[in-house]
């Protein structure tokens, strides 16, 4: 039995391999790796697909999603002794960034149906210390955008928005990551637009930003040797760039696609033993990097050991909530702190995903899971 994986890459290649080797090569044979005119067309191409047509928007490259956040935090000033307000379901990248600027990252719950933070529980954590909200659009889908840009401009905070997962996704019809002071993305090969590699994007419509970024990226540098700043090297390759140059046309095409997979398994799921589905008209932007469902009654890692027994492999994201890891004890927060973040930890299972996902694979997936399920 052939089997089905959580992401396949190499399916965006069988469609238009002969581009990306074409552009590959022609990469190779320019002698220009780092920087350039391809990277400077790219930023300028993501930049206007993500912005809006009345909208100055920048993009700036760099060399991953996670090196994205810590520089926007950088270039808005963020660092010791300032506190930002985060989500503690997320990939750990989000409280890293925060703790690497020297500032501390203080939690908020999610909501149940959403995986994302609970706008209404965020102005109880504001002190006179908070000086950013890092908003996660998690597995594709938008937090309340219209909510937290209330709270930040009431408290005169930045919003920083973690896009790694919502490439292309939008809220009230804007894209995510042209709605706070900086949007980041990650490129990293499973995410909606994925390289063959790492890679990052911060977007803004704030030029002076912009510049900061620019310099920080570049150890701190303005102009070659000439230093005003630390800074860091997290450039993005002419080659990664060049390849998502070719992939960013389809994006929206393949979001689609994921779309259409979402609202099949959430028809072939309604009747199926699951406690808890975030269904899609609770997520008319979502761009669904991953599909996840939760399995109550303590029977996820089961469920999840018999599916791989027949060849159909999940992910769980995330097992354990950032304000329980070990490296956070000296947060001071302890369990039942964040009792919604909590269930869903033990519960939450990422059923394939992938644009190329096809429906003979998406019912024998559906088919097993309700069997086990029985």
């Amino acid at each position: 039995m052939n089997k089905i994986p959580p992401f396949d890459a190499s399916q965006q290649y069988q469609q238009i391999g002969d581009r990306l080797s074409k552009a590959a090569l022609e990469v190779l044979a320019s002698g220009q790796y780092i920087g350039g005119q391809t990277v400077s067309q790219f930023e300028t191409e993501f930049a206007n697909y993500i912005g809006s047509a009345i909208d100055s928007n920048f993009g700036i490259a760099c060399n991953s999603g996670t090196d994205a956040l810590y520089l926007a935090m950088r270039a808005l000033d963020i660092g010791e002794g300032d506190e930002v307000i985060t989500s503690p379901f997320t990939f750990f990248a989000s409280a890293e960034t925060i703790s690497m600027t020297g500032a501390k990252p203080v939690f908020v719950d999610i909501e149940a149906h959403s995986f994302n933070m609970n706008i209404e529980l965020i102005e109880a954590a504001i002190t006179s210390r908070t000086k950013a909200i890092m908003p996660v659009h998690l597995f594709g889908r938008s937090a309340d955008m219209t909510g937290l840009m209330a709270i930040a401009q009431k408290h005169n905070l930045y919003v920083i928005e973690d896009c790694a997962q919502a490439t292309g996704a939008t809220f009230d019809g804007q894209k995510v990551g042209n709605i706070g002071d900086v949007g980041c993305f990650s490129f990293y090969p499973t995410k909606n637009l994925g390289g063959c590699g790492d890679g990052g994007m911060m977007t803004t419509k704030n030029a002076e930003v912009a510049n900061k970024l620019r310099i920080l990226r570049e150890h701190g540098s303005p102009k070659r040797y000439y230093h005003e700043c630390i800074g860091m090297n997290s450039r993005l390759d002419a080659l990664q760039a060049a390849l998502l140059q070719v992939k960013l046309p389809y994006l929206d095409k393949w979001n689609a696609q994921r779309r259409e997979i979402s609202d099949r398994y959430t028809h072939l799921l309604k009747d199926a033993n699951i406690s808890h589905l975030v269904s899609p008209h609770h997520c008319s932007g979502s761009v669904w990097n991953q599909y996840t469902v939760c399995i109550g009654d303590g029977k996820r890692d089961y469920v999840q050991a018999q599916l791989r027994e027949q060849n159909i492999i999940t992910m769980i994201y995330y097992p354990l909530p950032l304000h329980l890891q070990s490296v956070y004890s000296n947060l001071g927060y302890k369990k039942g702190d964040f009792p919604v973040t909590e269930d869903i930890c033990d519960r939450v299972l990422s059923l394939p995903m992938f644009p190329e996902l096809s429906d003979e694979q998406q019912d024998r997936v559906v088919d097993t899971l309700k069997n086990i399920l029985k």
